[in-house]
């Protein structure tokens, strides 16, 4: 059974202001990311998304609730030292190499010179930067500089690695580059914890999403359950498309077609279980048509986002800013039972 590698409880976070008004950036987050997972923490600017990052870090102090890494208080050194952080930000000297700039975190982290080479060269070819590894940083653009960075939070091999906007500034290539590594890592047990706007990456990468606003978890689950579109499935066929809709009017709730591949018709079900589900493909069978594929309809996660965003923001103005989420079913673990 998986152990929890990242678990927060009742987690608050409150800033003191010039003006004397305090203001509450973390308001009793729960989150529970096992060993091994893919976590992607989303949000809009303002949300508490870095707040929450930089406690995990021990970066920032916790004013009320418990945090803890691999079952260690945050910021403990036994929690630090097996994790790796990507910055969104990063200033490294422009006059170093590659390889000389990784060279001295290979010594903060404190991994033998004997070792250090090999490790260095290693990194730097898993991130498409191995040609590169005797320039100077100077000579990198913006993406050549993200990946970089991702060599140096992997330099130590890390259980738990935090990445924060990991692809931002990348170009479509370059991309793909981060999101086979990362995959490969997962494949190797190492647990990820995405902070990121570029959604379409979260979704390919991550299988948990928490999704923040003000301070709160407002939506969160495993990503493959909070895209799917309950009682709705996607029915293709590869003859007598034409029948199909007669077919199966009067035995499901409702059926519209939508575009398919060339060759096959398409249509989105929606019926009231999957027994009756199996009982309108049974129909089309004894109607002798070819059924080529029926799968589940799924949201896209950028349109869980934002119908959670407003369904929140619709939630606020009729309670009042300083209300509940509308989540009040939300386990220990963040996730949202309907």
């Amino acid at each position: 059974m998986n152990a929890a590698i990242i678990e927060t409880q009742g987690l608050r976070k409150v800033y003191k202001t010039l003006l004397g008004n305090p203001v509450e950036a973390l308001s009793g987050v729960d989150i529970k990311v096992e060993r091994g997972q893919a976590f992607g923490l989303l949000g809009p600017n303002g949300a508490g998304k870095t707040t929450l990052v930089k406690v995990l870090l021990g970066l920032a102090h916790p004013t009320d609730g418990q945090a803890r890494l691999m079952g260690e208080n945050v910021g403990t050194p036994l929690a630090r030292l097996r994790i790796g952080y990507m910055p969104e930000l990063r200033n490294y000297p422009q006059f170093l190499t590659a390889s000389r700039c990784l060279y001295l975190f290979g010594r903060l982290h404190g991994i033998p010179t004997s070792k250090g080479k090999k490790r260095i060269s290693e990194v730097l070819e898993d991130v498409g930067l191995g040609k590169w590894s005797n320039h100077k940083v100077g000579s990198f653009s913006k993406g050549m500089k993200q990946r970089l960075a991702l060599a140096q939070a992997l330099l130590h091999d890390p259980e738990l690695l935090f990445l924060d906007e990991p692809a931002e500034g990348i170009d479509p290539l370059g991309r793909v580059v981060v999101r086979n590594i990362l995959r490969r890592l997962r494949e190797r047990g190492t647990t990820l914890f995405i902070n990121s706007h570029l959604l379409t990456e979260v979704e390919m990468v991550c299988d948990e999403v928490a999704i923040l606003q003000r301070g709160k978890i407002i939506k969160a689950g495993i990503l493959a359950e909070l895209t799917t579109r309950e009682q709705q499935y996607r029915l293709s066929v590869a003859s007598d498309s034409e029948r199909v809709p007669a077919i199966l009017n009067r035995t499901i709730l409702e059926i519209e077609k939508v575009k398919a591949p060339a060759g096959l018709a398409a249509w989105n079900l929606t019926v009231h279980d999957r027994a009756e589900l199996n009982r309108a493909l049974d129909r089309l069978r004894l109607e002798d048509i070819l059924v080529d594929s029926i799968e589940p309809v799924r949201n896209s996660l950028e349109e869980v986002f934002l119908g959670a965003i407003r369904d929140q923001t619709g939630n606020n103005d009729q309670q009042g800013s300083e209300g509940p989420p509308s989540d009040g079913s939300k386990s220990a673990n963040g996730r949202v039972r309907s």
